[in-house]
């Protein structure tokens, strides 16, 4: 069983390495640091399991899950992140990954969501699970940010923790006024006026 680990953070990649290979002592584990970093090893070696941070830079996390999966259909990918379950994990399930779990989560937590996504299920917390029933039953009320789409929502996170236009649109390689027009959209579906707005917002919903 091979897994790749894929975090900026050559800290985080080395704990989740220690701490994996007494739980999996026969794989073989993988780091790389970067998006097109998976995407070439993936390409190149088989892979039964990709462990991802979508918060990596220069890319949109929800676009990097389904460039893995065309390049590799079969393999699992769980995401792992510091970003709050609720407010991202169902866009993560919807663009192809098979699980989502914290990076606050407990070791034997992050054990058992691998073998579930290995064994061909998927993975998410019981909170989210139960969160979602209450969606699905009409009982849970639609937040603002559900309502943007998923690069609108990318753009909308990169605002909110300070990040200027001109410095969003050269991490994506977008257009200036390509990321205008986004942050326009976003403070439209919002009901915001100014980027303090957003970033309240963003802080008191836990997704930055």
């Amino acid at each position: 069983m091979n897994i790749l680990l894929v975090d900026d953070h050559a800290v985080v990649r080395r704990g989740l390495r220690e701490m994996l290979v007494d739980i999996f002592p026969e794989a073989g584990f993988f780091e790389v640091g970067t998006a097109q970093a998976a995407l070439e090893f993936v390409w190149k070696n088989p892979c039964d399991l990709v462990l991802l941070d979508i918060n990596l830079p220069g890319r949109n996390g929800l676009e990097i899950i389904k460039d893995l999966k065309d390049a590799s259909p079969r393999m699992a990918v769980l995401v792992l992140s510091f970003l709050a379950e609720d407010q991202v994990a169902v866009r993560t399930l919807k663009a192809g990954a098979d699980g989502y779990i914290t990076k606050e989560s407990a070791p034997e937590e992050l054990a058992r969501a691998i073998q579930k996504v290995l064994e061909g299920g998927k993975y998410i917390s019981t909170v989210l699970a139960e969160r979602l029933a209450f969606a699905l039953s009409g009982e849970s009320d639609r937040l603002p940010h559900e309502a943007l789409s998923d690069r609108e929502f990318d753009v909308f996170r990169r605002i909110a923790v300070g990040q200027t236009v001109k410095e969003i649109a050269a991490e994506l390689s977008l257009s200036i006024k390509t990321i205008s027009t986004y942050r326009v959209r976003v403070l439209e579906k919002m009901n915001h006026k100014t980027n303090a707005e957003m970033t309240r917002y963003a802080l008191q919903h836990n997704i930055v």
